[in-house]
C-alpha cells in the first residue's frame, strides 16, 4: 500500500506540480505521518494558473508548498529544442530539488509517475533514474485510474483534474525555444479556457497557432469562431483547428 511506502519514511521531498498525481501523494504522506516536503519548481514553462493553484493546492492540504526559482531559458540545450530536451529539463529540475531538499535533511526525492504510465516513452525518466528519485505510485502498482478514484474518494479536487503538460511541449521539437512565444501560447490559453474549454492545447504551428480541441467542443468553437480569430490574431499569424481531436491526450 502507498502508505506504507510513507510510513518507512522520516522525511521525503516532493516534486509537486499540483496535478492529480502529486497532489495524491502529499495528501496520502500527510495523512500517513511522513514528514513530507513539496517542491515547485517555477520556470518560464510553467503558467501563472498552474502556479497559484499548486499553492492552492498545497495550502488546502495544510503542508507548506516551497518554491524554487529556475531559469531554463539560460541552458542551451534546453532552448535549442531537440529531442533530449525533456531529459535536460527534468535533470535541471531534480538537480535543484535534490540540492534544497538534502539541505533539510530529505533521505528521497519522490516524483508522481504511476503505473500507466509508460516510462520507455518519457526522455525525462533517464533523468529521474540517474538522480536516484523513486515514484511510489508506479513501485506500489497504482494506475491513473486508481489514483484519480482514491483522490475522489479522500475528497480531493484534482481527482478529475485533466492531465496537463509544461507549456515547452507546445513547440515543435527543433524549433528554439523564446520567453516571447511561451508568453503567446500561455495567453491564449488562458483566453479559450476562459471560453469554457477545457482539455485543449494551443500549438505552435509555424507562425501560427494549432488548436487542439476535445471532439465535443468542435461545435462551441465554430460558433464562436470569428471572436476566437479576432483575439489570437494578436497573438499568431495564422489560427487553425486541428481536426484531429483530444479524445486520448498523450501528454
Amino acid at each position: 500500500m502507498i502508505q506504507d511506502f510513507f510510513q518507512k519514511r522520516n522525511r521525503v521531498a516532493l516534486a509537486f506540480s499540483g496535478g492529480a498525481d502529486s497532489a495524491f501523494l502529499l495528501s496520502v504522506g500527510k495523512q500517513s505521518g511522513c514528514d513530507i516536503y513539496p517542491y515547485y519548481v517555477k520556470t518560464p514553462f510553467q503558467t501563472q494558473i498552474e502556479i497559484d493553484n499548486a499553492q492552492y493546492l498545497a495550502d488546502v492540504i495544510g503542508v507548506p508548498l516551497k518554491t524554487l526559482q529556475f531559469d531554463v531559458l539560460s541552458l542551451p540545450n534546453i532552448v535549442h529544442n531537440k529531442n533530449d530536451r525533456c531529459y535536460h529539463c527534468k535533470h535541471s529540475i531534480f538537480k535543484i530539488i535534490k540540492s534544497a531538499a538534502y539541505a533539510v535533511g530529505c533521505e528521497m526525492i519522490i516524483d508522481g509517475t504511476n503505473a500507466s504510465d509508460d516510462i520507455n516513452d518519457r526522455p525525462g525518466m533517464q533523468a529521474l533514474r540517474e538522480l536516484g528519485v523513486r515514484s511510489p505510485l508506479r513501485e506500489c502498482g497504482l494506475s491513473k485510474s486508481q489514483i484519480r478514484e482514491a483522490s475522489r474518494q479522500i475528497g480531493l479536487s484534482t481527482w478529475n483534474k485533466p492531465a496537463n503538460a509544461c507549456l515547452a511541449t507546445r513547440i515543435p521539437i527543433g524549433t528554439p525555444i523564446k520567453y516571447e512565444t511561451l508568453q503567446k501560447v500561455e495567453q491564449a490559453e488562458n483566453y479559450l479556457s476562459g471560453l469554457g474549454f477545457s482539455d485543449f492545447r494551443v500549438r505552435v504551428f509555424h507562425e501560427g497557432a494549432k488548436i487542439q480541441l476535445l471532439e465535443t467542443q468542435f461545435d462551441q468553437v465554430c460558433a464562436m469562431r470569428l471572436d476566437i480569430l479576432n483575439h489570437l490574431s494578436q497573438y499568431f499569424n495564422e489560427i487553425f483547428i486541428d481536426l484531429h481531436c483530444r479524445n486520448q491526450p498523450k501528454e
